[in-house]
Protein backbone atom coordinates (compact mmCIF):
# COMPACT_ATOMS: atom_id res chain seq x y z
CA UNK A 1 0.00 0.00 0.00
CA UNK A 2 0.95 3.44 -1.26
CA UNK A 3 2.53 5.97 1.90
CA UNK A 4 -0.11 8.63 3.09
CA UNK A 5 0.32 11.81 3.23
CA UNK A 6 -1.87 14.10 4.44
CA UNK A 7 -2.58 17.70 3.71
CA UNK A 8 -4.67 20.21 4.44
CA UNK A 9 -5.58 24.28 3.96
CA UNK A 10 -6.96 26.50 6.53
CA UNK A 11 -10.65 26.88 6.41
CA UNK A 12 -11.75 30.77 5.32
CA UNK A 13 -14.83 32.16 6.64
CA UNK A 14 -17.71 32.89 5.26
CA UNK A 15 -18.47 36.24 5.60
CA UNK A 16 -17.74 37.59 1.96
CA UNK A 17 -17.04 35.59 -1.65
CA UNK A 18 -13.56 34.30 -2.05
CA UNK A 19 -10.17 36.26 -2.86
CA UNK A 20 -6.81 36.26 -4.34
CA UNK A 21 -5.39 35.40 -0.96
CA UNK A 22 -7.35 32.26 -0.12
CA UNK A 23 -6.49 30.98 -4.09
CA UNK A 24 -2.98 31.75 -3.71
CA UNK A 25 -3.41 29.09 -0.28
CA UNK A 26 -5.32 26.45 -2.02
CA UNK A 27 -3.17 26.74 -5.29
CA UNK A 28 -0.12 26.19 -3.04
CA UNK A 29 -1.03 23.22 -0.92
CA UNK A 30 -2.67 21.39 -4.51
CA UNK A 31 0.68 21.54 -5.96
CA UNK A 32 2.15 20.25 -2.91
CA UNK A 33 -0.29 17.68 -2.84
CA UNK A 34 0.17 16.59 -7.13
CA UNK A 35 3.96 16.64 -6.11
CA UNK A 36 3.08 13.87 -3.34
CA UNK A 37 0.96 11.77 -5.84
CA UNK A 38 3.66 11.71 -8.70
CA UNK A 39 5.92 10.59 -6.16
CA UNK A 40 3.99 7.75 -5.23
CA UNK A 41 2.07 8.90 -2.47
CA UNK A 42 -1.76 8.18 -1.44
CA UNK A 43 -2.75 11.58 -0.90
CA UNK A 44 -5.68 12.79 1.73
CA UNK A 45 -6.27 16.51 0.38
CA UNK A 46 -8.75 18.47 3.41
CA UNK A 47 -10.10 21.98 2.33
CA UNK A 48 -13.38 23.61 3.30
CA UNK A 49 -15.32 26.50 5.04
CA UNK A 50 -15.37 28.05 8.44
CA UNK A 51 -19.20 29.06 9.42
CA UNK A 52 -19.25 29.31 12.78
CA UNK A 53 -18.46 33.07 15.03
CA UNK A 54 -19.51 36.78 15.42
CA UNK A 55 -18.51 38.24 12.00
CA UNK A 56 -20.24 35.54 9.63
CA UNK A 57 -23.46 35.96 11.90
CA UNK A 58 -23.25 39.70 12.09
CA UNK A 59 -22.63 39.59 7.84
CA UNK A 60 -25.99 37.61 7.45
CA UNK A 61 -27.91 39.69 9.90
CA UNK A 62 -26.71 42.71 7.72
CA UNK A 63 -28.26 40.91 4.69
CA UNK A 64 -31.57 40.22 6.92
CA UNK A 65 -30.68 36.75 5.83
CA UNK A 66 -31.09 33.30 7.39
CA UNK A 67 -27.67 32.34 8.98
CA UNK A 68 -27.91 28.90 7.42
CA UNK A 69 -29.06 30.07 4.30
CA UNK A 70 -26.03 32.67 4.14
CA UNK A 71 -23.69 30.38 4.72
CA UNK A 72 -24.83 27.90 2.53
CA UNK A 73 -24.63 30.63 -0.30
CA UNK A 74 -21.24 31.18 0.10
CA UNK A 75 -19.52 27.76 1.27
CA UNK A 76 -20.73 26.92 -2.51
CA UNK A 77 -19.06 29.60 -3.71
CA UNK A 78 -15.74 28.68 -2.07
CA UNK A 79 -16.47 24.76 -3.46
CA UNK A 80 -16.90 26.12 -6.96
CA UNK A 81 -13.39 27.28 -6.66
CA UNK A 82 -11.84 23.91 -6.68
CA UNK A 83 -12.31 23.19 -10.30
CA UNK A 84 -11.89 26.68 -11.39
CA UNK A 85 -8.13 26.66 -9.85
CA UNK A 86 -7.27 23.53 -11.32
CA UNK A 87 -7.46 21.66 -7.80
CA UNK A 88 -7.26 17.60 -8.22
CA UNK A 89 -10.71 16.09 -8.12
CA UNK A 90 -10.17 13.87 -5.11
CA UNK A 91 -11.01 16.86 -2.14
CA UNK A 92 -12.30 16.11 1.08
CA UNK A 93 -14.64 19.85 1.40
CA UNK A 94 -15.65 19.96 4.97
CA UNK A 95 -18.02 22.64 6.49
CA UNK A 96 -17.53 23.50 10.07
CA UNK A 97 -21.51 23.21 10.10
CA UNK A 98 -21.46 19.37 9.06
CA UNK A 99 -23.04 17.49 11.74
CA UNK A 100 -20.10 15.29 11.83
CA UNK A 101 -17.72 17.67 12.46
CA UNK A 102 -20.49 19.47 14.98
CA UNK A 103 -20.19 15.99 16.97
CA UNK A 104 -16.44 15.64 16.65
CA UNK A 105 -15.80 19.26 17.91
CA UNK A 106 -18.04 18.21 20.84
CA UNK A 107 -16.56 15.35 21.80
CA UNK A 108 -12.90 16.91 21.71
CA UNK A 109 -14.22 19.64 24.49
CA UNK A 110 -15.66 16.62 26.23
CA UNK A 111 -12.22 15.13 26.11
CA UNK A 112 -10.25 17.92 26.89
CA UNK A 113 -12.22 19.02 29.54
CA UNK A 114 -11.98 15.46 31.06
CA UNK A 115 -8.59 16.45 31.11
CA UNK A 116 -8.70 19.16 33.46
CA UNK A 117 -7.74 21.89 30.87
CA UNK A 118 -11.25 23.92 30.49
CA UNK A 119 -12.62 26.23 33.39
CA UNK A 120 -14.95 28.91 33.33
CA UNK A 121 -14.80 32.27 35.01
CA UNK A 122 -15.93 35.82 34.17
CA UNK A 123 -13.26 38.45 32.61
CA UNK A 124 -13.30 41.53 30.44
CA UNK A 125 -10.84 41.75 26.71
CA UNK A 126 -10.84 43.85 24.02
CA UNK A 127 -11.81 41.98 20.87
CA UNK A 128 -11.28 42.12 17.06
CA UNK A 129 -13.93 40.85 15.41
CA UNK A 130 -11.98 40.55 12.32
CA UNK A 131 -9.55 38.29 13.25
CA UNK A 132 -12.02 36.31 16.10
CA UNK A 133 -8.90 36.80 18.70
CA UNK A 134 -8.79 38.30 21.78
CA UNK A 135 -6.02 41.55 22.02
CA UNK A 136 -3.83 42.93 24.34
CA UNK A 137 -2.36 46.34 24.35
CA UNK A 138 0.75 45.35 23.32
CA UNK A 139 -0.65 43.85 19.85
CA UNK A 140 -2.68 47.49 18.83
CA UNK A 141 -1.28 50.11 16.56
CA UNK A 142 -3.22 53.89 17.82
CA UNK A 143 -5.37 51.32 19.88
CA UNK A 144 -6.48 49.71 16.86
CA UNK A 145 -5.70 45.89 15.49
CA UNK A 146 -3.21 46.87 12.60
CA UNK A 147 -4.70 43.44 10.27
CA UNK A 148 -8.55 45.12 10.57
CA UNK A 149 -7.73 48.97 11.20
CA UNK A 150 -10.78 50.25 10.09
CA UNK A 151 -12.49 47.42 12.33
CA UNK A 152 -13.26 49.30 16.29
CA UNK A 153 -12.31 46.66 18.84
CA UNK A 154 -15.14 45.44 21.24
CA UNK A 155 -15.13 44.70 24.52
CA UNK A 156 -15.83 41.13 25.74
CA UNK A 157 -17.23 41.41 29.65
CA UNK A 158 -18.59 38.37 30.37
CA UNK A 159 -18.29 34.67 32.11
CA UNK A 160 -16.82 31.98 29.71
CA UNK A 161 -14.92 28.80 29.68
CA UNK A 162 -11.15 28.97 29.57
CA UNK A 163 -8.71 26.87 27.72
CA UNK A 164 -5.71 26.30 30.26
CA UNK A 165 -2.59 27.74 27.53
CA UNK A 166 -0.69 28.30 30.11
CA UNK A 167 0.19 24.56 31.22
CA UNK A 168 1.23 23.99 27.77
CA UNK A 169 4.22 26.31 27.56
CA UNK A 170 6.99 23.52 27.88
CA UNK A 171 5.39 21.02 26.21
CA UNK A 172 5.62 23.31 23.42
CA UNK A 173 9.38 24.14 23.49
CA UNK A 174 9.99 20.64 23.61
CA UNK A 175 7.69 19.88 20.48
CA UNK A 176 9.65 22.87 18.68
CA UNK A 177 13.02 22.00 19.62
CA UNK A 178 12.50 17.89 18.91
CA UNK A 179 11.07 19.44 15.11
CA UNK A 180 13.30 21.73 13.92
CA UNK A 181 11.22 21.98 10.35
CA UNK A 182 7.77 21.90 12.42
CA UNK A 183 7.33 25.49 10.94
CA UNK A 184 8.49 26.78 7.67
CA UNK A 185 9.70 29.08 6.93
CA UNK A 186 12.26 29.57 10.14
CA UNK A 187 11.73 33.19 9.91
CA UNK A 188 8.20 32.24 11.08
CA UNK A 189 9.35 29.54 13.60
CA UNK A 190 11.54 31.85 14.96
CA UNK A 191 8.34 33.94 16.46
CA UNK A 192 6.45 31.79 17.16
CA UNK A 193 9.14 29.92 19.37
CA UNK A 194 9.30 33.26 20.82
CA UNK A 195 5.81 34.26 21.52
CA UNK A 196 5.84 30.34 23.33
CA UNK A 197 8.81 31.50 25.36
CA UNK A 198 7.58 34.70 26.46
CA UNK A 199 4.97 32.98 28.38
CA UNK A 200 1.58 31.86 27.38
CA UNK A 201 -1.93 33.28 28.97
CA UNK A 202 -5.03 31.37 29.08
CA UNK A 203 -7.90 32.14 26.53
CA UNK A 204 -11.48 32.28 26.01
CA UNK A 205 -13.14 29.35 24.49
CA UNK A 206 -17.06 30.12 24.58
CA UNK A 207 -19.04 32.85 24.03
CA UNK A 208 -22.85 33.50 25.72
CA UNK A 209 -25.41 32.45 23.35
CA UNK A 210 -27.51 35.13 23.80
CA UNK A 211 -25.22 37.26 22.77
CA UNK A 212 -24.04 35.22 19.67
CA UNK A 213 -25.93 31.85 18.94
CA UNK A 214 -24.57 31.23 15.88
CA UNK A 215 -22.12 28.51 17.02
CA UNK A 216 -21.01 24.44 18.01
CA UNK A 217 -23.23 24.46 21.50
CA UNK A 218 -20.84 23.58 24.41
CA UNK A 219 -21.81 20.44 26.03
CA UNK A 220 -23.69 20.59 28.92
CA UNK A 221 -24.22 24.12 28.78
CA UNK A 222 -27.00 25.60 26.73
CA UNK A 223 -26.12 28.89 27.92
CA UNK A 224 -23.00 29.28 26.34
CA UNK A 225 -21.26 27.73 22.38
CA UNK A 226 -17.78 27.12 21.37
CA UNK A 227 -15.56 30.26 20.43
CA UNK A 228 -15.03 29.48 16.44
CA UNK A 229 -11.48 28.99 16.55
CA UNK A 230 -11.55 26.09 19.24
CA UNK A 231 -14.36 24.83 17.24
CA UNK A 232 -12.90 25.16 13.78
CA UNK A 233 -9.44 23.96 14.52
CA UNK A 234 -11.21 20.64 15.00
CA UNK A 235 -11.78 19.87 11.37
CA UNK A 236 -8.50 18.88 10.97
CA UNK A 237 -8.73 15.74 12.82
CA UNK A 238 -12.51 15.42 11.77
CA UNK A 239 -12.21 15.54 7.93
CA UNK A 240 -10.04 12.05 8.49
CA UNK A 241 -12.37 10.22 11.01
CA UNK A 242 -11.65 11.14 14.22
CA UNK A 243 -12.89 10.15 17.21
CA UNK A 244 -15.27 7.35 15.37
CA UNK A 245 -13.27 6.23 12.10
CA UNK A 246 -10.54 4.56 14.45
CA UNK A 247 -8.58 2.95 10.94
CA UNK A 248 -9.11 6.14 8.92
CA UNK A 249 -7.85 8.79 11.60
CA UNK A 250 -4.99 5.77 12.61
CA UNK A 251 -4.01 5.88 8.37
CA UNK A 252 -4.41 9.95 7.58
CA UNK A 253 -2.69 10.95 11.12
CA UNK A 254 -1.32 8.74 12.74
CA UNK A 255 1.26 6.97 10.27
CA UNK A 256 1.93 10.18 8.29
CA UNK A 257 3.12 11.70 11.70
CA UNK A 258 0.40 14.17 11.38
CA UNK A 259 -1.11 16.75 8.97
CA UNK A 260 0.76 19.36 6.74
CA UNK A 261 -0.91 22.50 7.42
CA UNK A 262 -0.80 25.45 4.98
CA UNK A 263 -1.96 29.08 6.45
CA UNK A 264 -0.97 32.49 6.17
CA UNK A 265 0.87 34.64 8.86
CA UNK A 266 -1.93 35.87 10.42
CA UNK A 267 -2.67 32.24 11.60
CA UNK A 268 0.73 31.60 13.06
CA UNK A 269 -0.09 31.95 16.98
CA UNK A 270 -3.24 29.39 16.33
CA UNK A 271 -2.17 26.92 14.08
CA UNK A 272 1.45 26.58 15.78
CA UNK A 273 0.63 26.71 19.09
CA UNK A 274 -2.82 26.90 19.94
CA UNK A 275 -4.06 23.98 18.53
CA UNK A 276 -1.17 22.35 19.14
CA UNK A 277 -1.78 22.67 23.01
CA UNK A 278 -5.27 22.03 22.38
CA UNK A 279 -4.41 18.29 20.59
CA UNK A 280 -1.95 17.56 23.38
CA UNK A 281 -5.20 18.33 25.71
CA UNK A 282 -6.46 15.80 23.86
CA UNK A 283 -3.90 12.99 23.82
CA UNK A 284 -3.26 13.38 20.32
CA UNK A 285 -0.08 13.98 18.49
CA UNK A 286 0.90 17.00 16.62
CA UNK A 287 0.63 18.31 13.27
CA UNK A 288 3.27 17.63 11.06
CA UNK A 289 4.50 20.74 9.49
CA UNK A 290 2.82 24.35 9.21
CA UNK A 291 3.99 26.21 6.11
CA UNK A 292 2.99 30.17 6.61
CA UNK A 293 2.34 32.20 3.75
CA UNK A 294 2.83 36.06 3.09
CA UNK A 295 0.11 38.36 2.44
CA UNK A 296 -0.90 39.22 -1.03
CA UNK A 297 -0.63 43.38 -0.76
CA UNK A 298 -2.82 46.13 -3.46
CA UNK A 299 -1.96 49.57 -3.38
CA UNK A 300 0.07 50.96 -0.80
CA UNK A 301 1.11 47.48 0.42
CA UNK A 302 -2.06 46.89 2.44
CA UNK A 303 -3.53 43.02 3.07
CA UNK A 304 -5.83 42.32 0.92
CA UNK A 305 -8.43 41.30 3.41
CA UNK A 306 -12.32 41.27 2.81
CA UNK A 307 -12.95 43.42 5.18
CA UNK A 308 -10.65 46.30 3.47
CA UNK A 309 -12.51 45.63 0.30
CA UNK A 310 -9.90 45.86 -1.73
CA UNK A 311 -9.59 42.16 -2.84
CA UNK A 312 -9.34 40.53 -6.33
CA UNK A 313 -11.38 38.15 -7.47
CA UNK A 314 -9.66 34.80 -8.75
CA UNK A 315 -12.38 34.23 -10.56
CA UNK A 316 -12.44 37.19 -12.80
CA UNK A 317 -8.51 36.10 -13.62
CA UNK A 318 -9.16 32.57 -14.72
CA UNK A 319 -12.35 33.55 -16.88
CA UNK A 320 -9.75 36.20 -18.54
CA UNK A 321 -6.64 34.28 -18.51
CA UNK A 322 -7.04 30.73 -18.08
CA UNK A 323 -6.61 28.17 -14.75
CA UNK A 324 -2.78 28.31 -15.40
CA UNK A 325 -2.50 31.68 -15.54
CA UNK A 326 -3.28 31.91 -12.23
CA UNK A 327 -1.74 29.18 -10.90
CA UNK A 328 1.90 30.30 -12.77
CA UNK A 329 1.44 33.86 -11.25
CA UNK A 330 0.79 32.55 -7.58
CA UNK A 331 3.54 29.60 -7.34
CA UNK A 332 6.33 31.52 -9.61
CA UNK A 333 5.51 35.24 -9.11
CA UNK A 334 4.35 35.72 -5.87
CA UNK A 335 7.26 35.06 -3.39
CA UNK A 336 6.88 31.99 -1.22
CA UNK A 337 6.56 33.26 2.01
CA UNK A 338 6.68 37.08 2.08
CA UNK A 339 4.44 39.76 1.60
CA UNK A 340 4.07 40.17 -2.47
CA UNK A 341 2.53 43.09 -4.34
CA UNK A 342 -0.68 42.25 -6.28
CA UNK A 343 -1.96 44.59 -9.55
CA UNK A 344 -3.82 43.24 -12.76
CA UNK A 345 -0.74 45.26 -14.33
CA UNK A 346 1.62 43.33 -13.41
CA UNK A 347 -0.24 39.95 -14.06
CA UNK A 348 -0.97 40.58 -17.52
CA UNK A 349 2.90 41.55 -17.48
CA UNK A 350 4.27 38.27 -16.26
CA UNK A 351 1.62 36.17 -18.89
CA UNK A 352 2.54 37.74 -21.97
CA UNK A 353 6.24 37.38 -20.85
CA UNK A 354 6.61 34.27 -19.42
CA UNK A 355 3.55 32.30 -20.67
CA UNK A 356 2.21 33.77 -24.13
CA UNK A 357 5.84 34.27 -25.54
CA UNK A 358 7.74 31.95 -23.00
CA UNK A 359 6.38 28.55 -22.53
CA UNK A 360 3.75 29.20 -25.39
CA UNK A 361 6.14 30.36 -27.98
CA UNK A 362 8.51 28.17 -27.32
CA UNK A 363 6.04 24.77 -27.93
CA UNK A 364 5.13 26.33 -30.75
CA UNK A 365 8.34 26.98 -32.12
CA UNK A 366 9.74 22.84 -31.44
CA UNK A 367 6.43 21.73 -32.60
CA UNK A 368 6.20 23.50 -35.83
CA UNK A 369 9.86 22.11 -36.53
CA UNK A 370 9.18 18.73 -35.25
CA UNK A 371 6.08 18.35 -37.47
CA UNK A 372 7.46 19.84 -40.46
CA UNK A 373 10.66 17.78 -40.40
CA UNK A 374 8.57 14.75 -38.94
CA UNK A 375 10.57 14.04 -36.51
CA UNK A 376 8.85 12.17 -33.08
CA UNK A 377 10.13 11.11 -30.23
CA UNK A 378 11.10 7.39 -29.25
CA UNK A 379 8.79 5.39 -26.77
CA UNK A 380 11.75 5.36 -24.61
CA UNK A 381 12.19 9.13 -24.00
CA UNK A 382 8.17 9.71 -23.09
CA UNK A 383 9.07 9.57 -19.88
CA UNK A 384 5.84 8.86 -17.47
CA UNK A 385 6.83 10.69 -14.80
CA UNK A 386 9.52 12.90 -13.79
CA UNK A 387 8.90 13.17 -10.38
CA UNK A 388 10.73 10.18 -7.44
CA UNK A 389 9.80 10.36 -3.66
CA UNK A 390 13.41 11.39 -3.59
CA UNK A 391 12.82 14.47 -5.73
CA UNK A 392 9.60 15.10 -3.92
CA UNK A 393 11.14 14.81 -0.43
CA UNK A 394 13.58 17.43 -1.56
CA UNK A 395 11.28 19.90 -2.74
CA UNK A 396 9.15 19.66 0.52
CA UNK A 397 12.05 20.24 2.47
CA UNK A 398 11.50 24.26 2.06
CA UNK A 399 8.28 24.26 0.68
CA UNK A 400 9.74 27.03 -2.09
CA UNK A 401 7.63 25.99 -4.70
CA UNK A 402 8.71 29.41 -6.83
CA UNK A 403 12.58 28.44 -7.11
CA UNK A 404 11.39 25.31 -8.22
CA UNK A 405 9.21 27.21 -11.22
CA UNK A 406 11.85 29.54 -11.52
CA UNK A 407 14.43 26.14 -12.35
CA UNK A 408 12.04 25.21 -14.84
CA UNK A 409 11.61 28.75 -16.54
CA UNK A 410 15.72 28.98 -16.85
CA UNK A 411 15.89 25.60 -18.54
CA UNK A 412 12.50 27.12 -20.78
CA UNK A 413 14.94 30.30 -21.02
CA UNK A 414 17.74 28.28 -21.98
CA UNK A 415 15.80 26.06 -24.65
CA UNK A 416 14.73 29.82 -26.69
CA UNK A 417 17.72 30.82 -26.33
CA UNK A 418 18.92 27.61 -28.00
CA UNK A 419 17.19 28.21 -30.87
CA UNK A 420 18.02 31.93 -31.61
CA UNK A 421 21.92 30.86 -31.63
CA UNK A 422 21.84 27.52 -33.81
CA UNK A 423 18.66 28.32 -35.96
CA UNK A 424 18.16 24.68 -36.84
CA UNK A 425 15.54 25.96 -39.38
CA UNK A 426 18.25 27.69 -41.74
CA UNK A 427 21.20 24.41 -40.94
CA UNK A 428 18.55 22.43 -41.97
CA UNK A 429 18.99 22.85 -45.28
CA UNK A 430 22.69 22.29 -45.26
CA UNK A 431 23.03 20.05 -42.39
CA UNK A 432 19.93 17.90 -42.22
CA UNK A 433 20.99 15.22 -40.41
CA UNK A 434 22.49 17.59 -37.33
CA UNK A 435 19.39 19.45 -37.45
CA UNK A 436 17.19 16.87 -37.39
CA UNK A 437 19.34 15.56 -34.09
CA UNK A 438 18.70 18.85 -32.43
CA UNK A 439 15.53 18.90 -33.03
CA UNK A 440 15.00 15.49 -31.37
CA UNK A 441 16.84 16.93 -28.62
CA UNK A 442 14.96 19.60 -28.17
CA UNK A 443 11.60 17.85 -27.94
CA UNK A 444 12.95 15.33 -25.51
CA UNK A 445 13.83 18.74 -23.32
CA UNK A 446 10.36 20.26 -23.91
CA UNK A 447 8.44 16.52 -22.72
CA UNK A 448 10.64 16.58 -19.93
CA UNK A 449 9.49 20.28 -19.17
CA UNK A 450 6.24 18.97 -19.66
CA UNK A 451 6.29 16.26 -17.26
CA UNK A 452 8.36 19.26 -14.37
CA UNK A 453 5.22 21.26 -14.49
CA UNK A 454 2.72 18.30 -14.08
CA UNK A 455 2.13 19.21 -9.87
CA UNK A 456 2.37 23.32 -11.19
CA UNK A 457 0.34 23.71 -14.45
CA UNK A 458 -1.44 20.49 -14.67
CA UNK A 459 -3.30 21.38 -18.00
CA UNK A 460 -0.57 23.37 -19.69
CA UNK A 461 1.70 19.88 -19.27
CA UNK A 462 -1.19 17.40 -20.24
CA UNK A 463 -1.61 19.35 -23.23
CA UNK A 464 2.20 19.73 -24.57
CA UNK A 465 2.54 15.84 -23.69
CA UNK A 466 -0.17 14.78 -25.83
CA UNK A 467 0.91 17.28 -28.42
CA UNK A 468 3.75 15.73 -28.38
CA UNK A 469 2.82 12.27 -28.69
CA UNK A 470 0.62 13.04 -31.39
CA UNK A 471 3.29 15.23 -33.00
CA UNK A 472 0.62 17.71 -33.94
CA UNK A 473 0.72 21.78 -33.52
CA UNK A 474 -1.60 23.04 -31.51
CA UNK A 475 -4.69 24.34 -33.26
CA UNK A 476 -4.30 27.28 -30.88
CA UNK A 477 -1.77 28.89 -28.66
CA UNK A 478 -1.58 27.68 -25.79
CA UNK A 479 -1.80 31.14 -24.06
CA UNK A 480 -2.87 33.97 -26.37
CA UNK A 481 -1.48 37.11 -26.30
CA UNK A 482 -3.33 39.60 -24.12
Amino acid sequence: MAQPFYITTTLPYVNADPHIGFAMELIRADAVARLHVLGGYDVFFNTGTDEHGLKVYRKAKEQHVDTQEYVDGLAQKYKDLIPALGVRREVNFIRTTDARHKQAAAAFWDKVKANGFIYKKSYSVKYCVGCELEKTDSELVEGRCPLHPVQELELINEENYFFKFSAFQQRLLDLYEQNPRFVVPDFRFNEIKAFVARGLEDFSISRLSTKMPWGVPVPGDPDQVMYVWFDALVNYISAVGWPEVVDSFDRWWQQTGGVVQYCGKDNLRQQAAMWQAMLMAADLPPSKTVVINGFITGDGGLKMSKSLGNTIDPLELVGEYGTDALRYYVLRELTAFEDSPFTTEKFKESYNANLANGIGNLTSRILKMATTYGITLSEEDKKTSYYTPALVGEIVTTYDLSKKMSEIWQKIAMLDEHIQRTEPFKKIKVDPEAAKKDVYDMLKNLFEIALMLEPYLPETSVTIQNLIKENKMPEKPLFMRK
